[in-house]
């Protein structure tokens, strides 16, 4: 199986967890996803607080290449795909 078809297989393992990870969990995946998508932070920070976490989160992956953010998706909802299905 590709690093794509891993990585679009974990997108969905996410969507079908059945309990909702905590939030430090959450804004990693989110970041990871960004990165692995976007590649390094390319707007500039939000004001309102929420925004800011997540930027925060995404800005902490800056330099990492999109196949390295792929791979670390995936091993983040391996490792934690046990506990919220």
């Amino acid at each position: 199986m590709s690093l794509e078809d891993k990585f679009k297989k974990a997108c969905q393992q996410l969507r079908d967890f059945t309990k909702r990870p905590p939030e430090a969990d959450l804004l990693e995946l989110y970041a990871l996803y960004k990165q692995a998508n976007e590649g390094d932070v390319n707007k500039p920070k939000p004001n309102d607080a929420e925004s800011k976490k997540k930027w925060d989160a995404w800005s902490g992956k800056k330099g990492i290449n999109k196949d390295a953010a792929k791979q670390a998706y995936v091993n983040k909802i391996n490792s934690i795909a046990g506990t919220y299905t």
